[in-house]
């Protein structure tokens, strides 16, 4: 008997006040690097909880080859494997593929959060590519987990540069979700070398129900 797929609420669940931090992407795969941040961002930002907004697709990237949302998503929900990790297929549902789009249908349909935009340090070094770039880092408070050999070019990105002045240092990050954006802070702390990238490349033919059977792949 063919077990049926989960599905996934609209939003996870959540009450007013809650310190969520945002994780976006295309988890294709999802891999333990997504949950490395994640426990990072959890800790040092003290959120109550971590969203995984599973993308229908990247536009900066090749989109050619993508599992379904929900396979993804499914995928996705295995591998964070924690109580404070929540998967949403939000984007789908609101039919987006920028993150600008999210955040502005995001703000009004969970009024009274606390939201965070996580991102890894190799998104910082092209964030000054995203849609309106400008405009999200006035919407949330975002924080930048390191990764091994990105910290250079990130803070000598565009927007790092551009958004200097706004920058906290990390031992204050814990206020970055109450600050009013813009509000950014570089996390260092324990790397993560994986990407989904690297995994895709090593193979290339994934596939989420692999993955859900193959517990420890990573």
């Amino acid at each position: 008997m063919t077990q049926k797929p989960y599905e996934f609420p609209v939003l996870p669940a959540h009450a007013s006040g809650m310190r969520i931090g945002l994780l976006g992407g295309s988890f294709n795969p999802p891999h333990v690097g997504h949950r490395h941040i994640s426990l990072i961002a959890l800790k040092r930002l003290k959120l109550d909880r971590v969203w995984w907004l599973v993308s229908p697709g990247n536009p900066l990237k090749d989109t050619r080859g993508l599992y379904t949302v929900g396979e993804r998503a499914e995928a996705s929900r295995f591998v964070s494997a924690h109580p404070k990790i929540d998967i949403s297929t939000f984007e789908e549902t609101i039919d987006t593929h920028y993150t600008f789009d999210t955040l502005k249908n995001l703000l009004v349909r969970a009024q009274g959060l606390n939201f965070v935009w996580l991102m890894g340090a190799d998104n910082l070094a092209g964030f000054h590519r995203w849609d309106h770039w400008d405009r999200l880092a006035k919407m949330v408070p975002f924080a930048v987990i390191d990764r091994p050999g990105c910290a250079f070019k990130a803070l000598a990105s565009p927007a790092a540069k551009a958004l200097a002045p706004h920058r906290i240092d990390e031992a204050d990050a814990a206020v970055l979700p109450m600050l009013r954006p813009p509000a950014w802070s570089f996390v260092f702390g324990p790397r993560s070398d994986l990407s989904s990238t690297a995994l895709r490349r090593e193979d290339g033919d994934w596939h989420p129900w692999a993955l859900l059977s193959a517990h420890g792949i990573y």
